[in-house]
């Protein structure tokens, strides 16, 4: 059985969405389809570096989901490590499933290793960051957070610079702070994961492949065993009534 799945890169610019597909497209399952989006309209935030930023883009992410069911994905994905509004799109998905990168990324290396450390761009992101690896339950693997000092656009300007930062950083979250799984803690640190690997000899999870493997596991499970998210208490989905009323989640053009 196909699996129909979304990347929802949570701002409003499409600067890599062909690069993301593109990544997709070489490691989906063979009966996998994936697409890409980004928010609209622009302008409006590129990066969600700020909560305040998060906050200004929830209403379109929201609708953004609401929609992709109606147009029959099977799941989709919040591409960005702070995972906003994973709770919301739950409730508002009836049928599909939903992740996010650190949701995932953090299931994935909490099974292969004992100590975690995150590597994230600036100290800016590490206290929301944290809120969720205490929600996902995995706050006694937490070996640190280590800082690159660079910010989400920063990291596709100058590979080798970044790359060395990168491994600088997972090194020392090795050496000196015990981590045996690195994770890079932000969709826009894609592409240095195996280089560095190959390196360290530990897991570097990849914040993009991670949610994009996980999403075709968790289509699987659901298919094959109708396991999915539980409608019965935190993700309870509004009534119809509530939504179609009040105008909610208005029906959008095609994504």
């Amino acid at each position: 059985m196909s699996k129909k799945i979304l990347w929802i890169n949570p701002v409003t610019t499409e600067l890599y969405n062909q690069t993301f597909k593109e990544e997709y497209e070489k490691v989906k399952q063979s009966d996998t389809i994936v697409d890409v989006v980004s928010l609209k309209p622009a302008p409006g935030p590129i990066h969600l570096e700020y909560n305040c930023y998060e906050g200004m883009i929830m209403p379109e992410l929201l609708e953004t989901i609401y929609k992709a069911e109606k147009d029959g994905y099977d799941a989709a994905i919040i591409g960005c490590f702070y995972d906003p509004l994973i709770r919301a799109a739950r409730e508002i998905s009836k049928k599909m499933v939903i992740t996010a990168p650190a949701e995932a990324s953090l299931n994935l290396a909490s099974t292969l290793g004992e100590s975690i450390s995150i590597i994230v761009g600036r100290d800016k992101w590490i206290p929301e960051m944290k809120e969720n690896v205490h929600k996902y339950g995995c706050i006694n693997k937490l070996a640190s957070f280590k800082s690159v000092n660079l910010g989400v656009t920063d990291f596709q300007k100058d590979h080798a610079e970044t790359e060395k930062r990168i491994k600088q950083a997972a090194r020392e979250a090795m050496e000196i702070d015990g981590a045996d799984v690195i994770i890079l803690g932000c969709t826009m640190e894609f592409g240095f994961f195996n280089v560095i690997q190959r390196e360290l000899e530990i897991p570097i999870i990849d914040a993009s492949l991670a949610p994009f493997k996980y999403a075709e596991y968790l289509v699987e499970m659901k298919q094959k065993f109708n396991w999915s998210h539980s409608k019965r208490i935190g993700y309870q989905s509004p009534p119809d009534k509530e939504i179609h009323e009040w105008g909610l989640f208005k029906q959008k053009a095609s994504l």
